[in-house]
């Protein structure tokens, strides 16, 4: 594996014998921050991340607005927004990954106004650990459980009133699996992981389009090596690149047990893939356990390496060395690069830019930001209908009553 963190046309900044590159110019242009928040931690912060020169942050909702769980953290976790229909871009809605009494929140971003959009119990539903969420080309909320056994759901929203649900259906037949991160590509395909040391990437192709009630669930599998390379292991990961297959799955089995189901056609195994994002026709995916985000090629079915710790991006020495340390979450930015950030003590959000020069790997990937509450980590990550600004989640921090979304933006609130 080559140490090289520079990019042809790129600047580079190094920073204690740290390297990383200044991405190109456009809606997000800055100057990577010197490193991750060693050394400055705090649990009394009103701004929680160490951000560049000129970019402001603020909360959206936190615990002091809506509490859903009082007495323990709420575990926010994924946010995404009302992108079409009526009002599209007012509301944003999140999970939140609690054990049992599972619930969806939406706040109005123009008077902060947060309330509970549905409760487990209210429509039969027993969640256990939501995640994922995800707004359809539809007008419609899919959230998933991440858990043994999960399952994903469809949420219908009322045409005129989107803080208001109709319907809520499980879609089983997108599997059973430890659900994560899901998005829907360009052919209303639906794409699902299994969040675990073993998990697979999986396709779910409609048998109508916008219809998720039947179809066909695949798993990747690629074409060069054997069922026994397949498997997953933290010394072979990097051997996981190149041509693929969609493997259709035992439709029965999958709906009961997806892992089983992948299993049984010798489908790949990655280590934790936890989140999902398509950028045009690739479909990156996070790695956590691999310290590695993959790029799918949908049209070339090709796998490479698109970030990985020591490859394009350093390696994190804990405490002291700044580096890329477990991947968890994904999304697109607002000139179509790839924004990730750490399931890590101190949890850093990076920048990948795309790849020009055709090797199959980030052409620069820079620091953007790293959160100082050291038992905190972000998730959420979502770039909206207003491309200017970021939202994040910060999970289960030190500070009482924190647990919730904050924006990051070069404009004030």
């Amino acid at each position: 594996m080559h140490q090289s963190f520079s990019a042809v046309g790129i600047g580079v900044v190094a920073l204690g014998g740290i390297a990383f590159a200044n991405p190109y110019n456009g809606p997000w242009e800055y100057q990577p921050i010197e490193g991750s928040a060693y050394g400055q931690a705090s649990t009394t912060w009103d701004v929680p991340y160490i951000v560049p020169e000129g970019y402001h942050q603020w909360m959206v909702k936190d615990e002091t607005v809506l509490d859903v769980y009082p007495g323990v953290d709420d575990l926010h976790d994924m946010n995404t927004q009302n992108e079409g229909g009526h009002q599209a871009g007012r509301y944003m809605y999140n999970t939140y990954e609690v054990n049992s009494g599972g619930a969806i929140a939406v706040t109005n971003l123009k008077t902060g106004e947060a309330q509970i959009l549905a409760q487990d119990s209210d429509w039969g539903f027993d969640w256990n650990r939501l995640d994922g969420i995800r707004w359809t080309p539809w007008n419609t909320l899919l959230i998933t459980e991440e858990t043994a056994g999960g399952k994903v759901y469809e949420v219908f929203l009322e045409k005129h009133d989107p803080t208001k649900v109709t319907d809520i259906v499980e879609r089983g037949a997108l599997g059973s699996l430890r659900h994560e991160g899901i998005d829907v590509g360009q052919d209303g395909s639906v794409y699902v992981i299994d969040e675990y040391n073993g998990g697979s990437i999986f396709r779910f192709v409609p048998s109508e389009k916008e219809d998720l009630s039947a179809g066909t669930l695949y798993a990747l599998k690629f074409t060069g090596l054997t069922d026994e390379e397949q498997k997953w292991s933290s010394s072979t990961f990097d051997d996981k690149v190149g041509a693929f297959e969609w493997v259709t799955l035992d439709q029965e089995l999958a709906q009961a047990d997806g892992d089983a189901a992948a299993n049984a056609v010798n489908a790949t195994e990655f280590g934790r893939p936890e989140d999902l994002e398509i950028i045009d026709n690739t479909l990156y995916v996070a790695n956590t356990s691999e310290d590695r985000v993959i790029a799918v090629d949908l049209g070339a079915q090709t796998v490479s390496t698109f970030v990985e710790a020591g490859l394009n991006v350093p390696v994190e020495v804990a405490g002291s060395v700044t580096g890329f340390n477990s991947p968890d979450n994904l999304a697109e930015g607002p000139d179509g690069t790839l924004w990730i950030v750490e399931d890590n003590d101190y949890s850093d959000i990076y920048q990948a830019t795309m790849d020009e020069n055709g090797d199959g790997a980030a052409d620069s990937v820079s620091l953007f930001a790293s959160l100082k509450d050291e038992g905190a980590e972000t998730t959420g990550i979502y770039f909206g209908k207003d491309r200017k600004v970021m939202y994040v989640t910060v999970q289960h921090p030190d500070k009482d009553l924190a647990d919730g979304i904050w924006a990051i933006s070069k404009k004030n609130k």
